[in-house]
């Protein structure tokens, strides 16, 4: 057969080569047929690969734990909140809680759902709806999470670096940096990096959590990613185990990766007993019946464990070395942005 059957005819294309932010934005559903877009997609997919294969191999078993919930995980400002039926909902911040529920049966769990959080940040790394890679694991010190964390990034840079190196190419990513990524991450404590941060004269006071610029003056001093462990309590949530030996901190740790962009995984030690949990949770504000679930972990048996969140598009920004989390995902949702 010869000749050329028209399927459908198309209009001129919305989206030139000289493009703006809000056009292609506006657009999304369209961009994801750029050259672009597309070979940001293929590296997401193989950090989805790439983190499966990790996961198998150190015997963690995927679970799915529920979007819907009761009560927050992270911060109760940050919920999106909905009518359930005449119940008040929420779309979840986190799946840990559920993970820890999973591990008595399982022991070493990971689950990659989607996360919401209503923070209203205007920062090249914030979403309002995420993808969100977590682990957990039975019997684990922070210790032993942070050689699970390190392993699993260096598998993925790996992977992503030696299966999509066109793709990295594309975006200006030299495919090279990412091979050349090796364990163990370097570790300094919360106060090691506040001396970093006061020397560059950024203004920080002791047991703030650390902004964008903070973070920015951090990556610099680091080829690699790295961590930043022994948090002041009040930073963070309010299931971190504090330390015994230092009850003003907390066994927990993030992730930073370099080059500017900054918090990549936010994880640590879990508190596995019920009176010191009862007492963070009231510490924090929070109304223990509404985490009365989650406290029987610990009445009808309980384990010390670990673990730790990952947010792909953060990621993802990092392996490509992008400059905006929105160049991260097809179809970005942010406080100004839930259209297409």
């Amino acid at each position: 057969m010869k000749g050329i059957e028209v399927i459908g005819k198309a209009q001129p294309f919305p989206i030139t080569a000289d493009h703006s932010t809000p056009l292609v934005l506006d657009n999304s559903h369209l961009w994801v047929r750029s050259r672009e877009m597309t070979a940001v997609m293929k590296v997401t997919d193989a950090v989805y690969r790439s983190a499966a294969e990790y996961f198998e191999a150190a015997g963690f078993y995927r679970v799915d734990p529920p979007i819907l919930i009761t009560a927050a995980c992270e911060g109760g400002a940050s919920l999106f909140s909905l009518d359930y039926f005449g119940k008040k909902a929420y779309l979840t911040q986190s799946s840990q809680l559920y993970l820890e529920a999973f591990i008595q049966s399982l022991e070493k769990v990971y689950c990659i759902a989607p996360s919401f959080r209503a923070e209203k940040s205007r920062t090249r790394r914030h979403l309002t709806e995420f993808w969100h890679l977590e682990a957990e694991e039975a019997f684990c010190d922070l210790w032993q999470s942070l050689k699970t964390q390190e392993m699993l990034i260096a598998h993925i840079a790996h992977f992503v670096a030696q299966n999509t190196r066109n793709e990295l190419r594309q975006l200006g990513r030299d495919p090279e940096a990412l091979d050349a990524i090796q364990t163990p991450f370097e570790r300094i404590s919360y106060d090691e990096a506040l001396s970093i941060i006061n020397k560059a004269g950024v203004d920080i006071e002791w047991g703030d959590d650390f902004g964008v610029e903070h973070e920015r003056v951090l990556t610099n001093e680091f080829e690699f990613p790295f961590f930043v462990h022994s948090w002041p309590k009040q930073a963070k949530a309010f299931y971190h185990r504090p330390d015994p030996e230092k009850p003003q901190l907390v066994l927990c740790a993030d992730m930073l990766a370099p080059e500017g962009h900054g918090e990549i995984i936010g994880g640590g030690e879990r508190i596995h007993d019920l009176e010191i949990l009862l007492e963070r949770i009231r510490e924090a504000g929070l109304q223990p019946e509404d985490y009365d679930w989650y406290l029987d972990l610990r009445r009808y048996g309980t384990c010390p464990h670990s673990g730790f969140g990952l947010g792909v598009a953060r990621l993802v920004k990092w392996l490509c070395n992008l400059d905006h989390i929105r160049k991260a995902v097809p179809f970005p949702r942010t406080i100004t942005r839930i259209y297409p």
